[in-house]
C-alpha cells in the first residue's frame, strides 16, 4: 500500500478546486531520470486496474507497474528553505539522486 499524508492531501485539494478538477493524485514511475526512474504526478481520474487510496477526501491512484516499486511508500508535501514540492519517501529505492525526483532499485 501507498499512502498520502495529510499536507500532501491538503495540497492536492488545492490544486484540483483552482484547476477545476477532481482531488485524484495520480503517482506512477517512469524510466529515466539521473538515477534510472522517476516519479510523475498528475491529476487524474482512476482506471479499472489502479490501487485507489483515500486521505481526507482525496484519492492517490497507482497504476500496477508502478505499485511494485512504490509498495510500501508515503507521498508528503514539503515546505522549506528550497521550495515546496511532493515528497515520495520510497523504502524499495536503493539509491536516489540530489533532485529527490529519482531513484534506483
Amino acid at each position: 500500500m501507498v499512502s498520502l499524508s495529510p499536507s500532501a492531501a491538503k495540497r492536492v485539494a488545492f490544486i484540483a478546486t483552482r484547476q477545476g478538477k477532481a482531488a485524484v493524485l495520480r503517482l506512477s514511475v517512469d524510466g529515466g531520470g539521473c538515477a534510472g526512474f522517476t516519479y510523475k504526478f498528475e491529476l487524474g481520474e482512476p482506471e479499472a486496474d489502479d490501487q485507489v487510496t483515500s486521505t481526507d477526501g482525496v484519492d492517490l491512484v497507482i497504476d500496477p507497474v508502478s505499485l511494485e516499486l512504490l509498495q510500501g511508500s508515503e507521498v508528503d508535501y514539503v515546505e522549506d528553505l528550497g521550495g515546496a514540492s511532493f515528497k515520495v519517501t520510497n523504502p524499495n529505492a536503493a539509491s536516489g539522486c540530489g533532485c529527490g525526483s529519482s531513484f534506483s532499485v
